[in-house]
């Protein structure tokens, strides 16, 4: 069948296809990580996936933004060290 990347990165083989999920077969080794535990899917290993996890271009998952509360923390923090420090030199 077609040639898909699956989460964008690794490439992958469609076998079935049905509404809810696919069977896909690896068409190279790779690392996944599903319910928080690390599997090791090796070349010609088959998977049953969702459709919405495969791309037909490989491509980087955005980066991950941190929330601007944490942002705004860090720096306060920075800055209160830094005075601290002043302070202590003095």
């Amino acid at each position: 069948m077609s040639e898909f990347y699956y989460k964008g990165i690794n490439k992958v083989k469609v076998v079935t296809e049905s509404d809810g999920y696919w069977i896909v077969e690896a068409l190279e080794d790779f690392e996944d990580c599903t319910d928080g535990a690390s599997i090791s899917v090796k070349k010609g290993e088959r998977r049953i996936v969702q459709p919405d996890t495969l791309f037909k271009q490989k491509k980087l998952l955005p980066m991950v933004k941190e929330h601007e509360y944490e942002l705004n923390m860090e720096k306060k923090l920075k800055r209160m060290v830094a005075e601290s420090e002043d302070t202590t030199k003095k």
